[in-house]
């Protein structure tokens, strides 16, 4: 291989090195409404999916898909968190029964979280599969933590 071959192929193994880095990091960590970038009211499109804020504390609607794992696993933990924190809601959506609600909620892979408040409010949204103890941390600063120790 010539000295310029083996730069161009150390070069593109950096890039992908860092590109996948720069992925697995930000997969699953819940980003608040303002790091956004954009400041868009979604009640219209969390009512149309049934989902009712007012009546818990926290509210995480989870759209998934059929043969999603990283989906089973997220619903599984956040049924453990809900069996002891009575303030947290839960709702789950199948993504492929709701394309109108995927693009206008900008869902671009499963599982996506969004955490609304008692008032309607989105506090966060993660995309992928979130970290345990960050989901923990999230919901246990809305609703507290609950008898049991940690989940």
């Amino acid at each position: 291989m010539s000295g310029i071959g083996a730069v161009v192929v150390v070069a593109a193994l950096a890039i992908t090195a860092v590109a996948a880095w720069w992925l697995r990091s930000r997969s699953g960590a819940v980003h608040s409404p303002a790091s956004e970038g954009k400041r868009v009211d979604h009640a219209s499109v969390f009512d149309r999916l049934g989902v009712r804020p007012g009546d818990a504390d926290l509210t995480v609607v989870q759209f998934s898909s059929a043969f999603c794992g990283p989906c089973r696993a997220t619903r599984a933990r956040l049924q453990q968190l809900q069996a002891t924190r009575p303030g947290l809601a839960t709702l789950h959506v199948d993504a492929e029964s709701h394309l109108d609600e995927v693009r206008e909620l900008d869902v671009r892979r499963t599982p996506t979280l969004f955490y609304l408040d008692r008032d309607g409010r989105l506090v966060g949204r993660s995309s992928g599969a979130p970290r345990p103890d960050e989901l923990t941390a999230l919901v246990d600063a809305h609703v507290g933590g609950r008898a049991g120790g940690p989940v």
